[in-house]
């Protein structure tokens, strides 16, 4: 079968959909990519035919791009944003996934959790497919929001109209986090299927020597992600700040797109790095400090370390709320956090027992969800006009 796997944003929409399309092609069937090529380093890495989309914004900012200010948290904002998934974005995606259709021909597509116009293309096509799974809680992507802008176009195109969002599920759910995480107000369906989340792959040669000779004592690891990186004010400083008066070596990744010297001299206990693949990283690590993204908390969590959270938008509330209802972790406002506030709360969570504690009972029910190529049956068995019936 020929697989089209479309993503409509940046690598927290595309990575979800790398390890599902290797265990595809694994088992001889054809895969190719739809999306941002500022999103696909892992996809040339790893062989896949992308077919770039034209609505490419988020292109590398240089060696030193600039940090905007940091702004306040307002999850009514995060929604308006994303009404443009489902507006403008979804729009210009549809049509172009309709005429990679034409030439590519595709079986099956899988879809990014965000990426409405490659699901709208398939609906329109009377093509089967699959939707990844991109928001470890399950509450930020909503029917309320997005619903009205979707049912224009699907009105433009001959569709029916879908008030309560059914599209996404209407043929299978592939979940890249444990369900445990997944907040009960928004329960998977019966045709999804719960995998391990991928730990990332290892170019060659990506070690720092740092992870070689690390001192004895506590590790924590400090990261901004690779989006709001560039959107956090003076985040880094006051983190920094107080990190490095804590008794541990601290790790910092600033994203491929910030020079590490921006930040000035640091003590010896403070490595500042553009990027360090997790799957080196976190084995060495004791705790996280990150902004809430879902990629970076499963990230800490599918190796039991406890997190400091400092949300800034899009998923990252419900993801920190997640995070203390389950014991995890903390949140911090991450406009209002001092030095005093971030080195308190991290030292305190160095120490605590029942948090490290909760953080390994998540590590241990993400070791027991099956690999992607569970997923590769139930794919198959969609392309052959029969209902997939997950097991996990």
């Amino acid at each position: 079968m020929r697989v089209l796997c479309t993503y409509a944003g940046g690598s927290g929409h595309a990575e979800p959909l790398v390890p599902i399309a290797e265990a595809v092609r694994a088992a001889g069937h054809d895969v190719a990519f739809f999306g941002r090529r500022s999103a696909a380093a892992s996809l040339d890495v790893n062989g896949f035919t992308l077919f770039a989309d034209t609505d490419d914004r988020a292109l590398a900012a240089g060696d030193d791009a600039p940090i905007t200010p940091l702004l306040e948290l307002d999850m009514e904002r995060e929604y308006r944003d994303l009404r443009g998934f489902a507006d403008r974005i979804a729009r210009a995606r549809m049509d172009r996934a309709l005429e990679l259709a034409e030439r590519w021909r595709p079986d099956l597509v899988i879809c990014d959790e965000a990426d409405y116009g490659g699901m709208l293309g398939a609906e329109r096509l009377r093509l089967p497919h699959a939707t990844v799974l991109t928001n470890a809680s399950g509450s930020f992507l909503r029917a309320v929001d997005v619903a009205e802008p979707l049912d224009t176009i699907r009105a433009e195109h001959g569709l029916p109209p879908d008030p309560d969002l059914v599209m996404p599920a209407r043929d299978m759910i592939i979940s890249p986090f444990p369900p445990s995480f997944r907040d009960p107000a928004f329960p998977l369906p019966e045709n999804a299927i719960s995998i391990r989340p991928d730990p990332g792959r290892t170019p060659p040669g990506s070690a720092p020597d740092l992870l070689s000779h690390l001192p004895d004592g506590p590790t924590v690891y400090f990261t901004l992600g690779t989006i709001f990186n560039q959107e956090s004010g003076d985040l880094f400083d006051r983190v920094l700040a107080g990190l490095r008066e804590l008794p541990a070596t601290v790790i910092v990744t600033v994203g491929r797109s910030l020079d590490p010297e921006r930040f000035g001299p640091q003590p010896d206990n403070v490595y500042i790095e553009r990027y360090i693949p997790q799957s080196l990283l976190l084995p060495h690590c004791d705790l996280v400090v990150n902004h809430g993204g879902s990629g970076s908390v499963i990230g800490a969590l599918a190796h039991g370390l406890p997190l400091v959270v400092l949300p800034m938008g899009a998923d990252q509330l419900p993801n920190a709320q997640r995070c203390e209802h389950l014991g995890v972790g903390v949140t911090l406002d991450a406009v209002r956090a001092t030095p005093r506030s971030v080195r308190d709360a991290t030292s305190a969570l160095l120490s605590d027992a029942p948090t490290r504690q909760a953080a390994e009972r998540i590590r241990d029910e993400i070791a027991t969800l099956p690999g992607p190529e569970a997923a590769v049956p139930l794919l198959e068995q969609l392309v052959e006009g029969e209902p997939p019936s997950p097991s996990a």
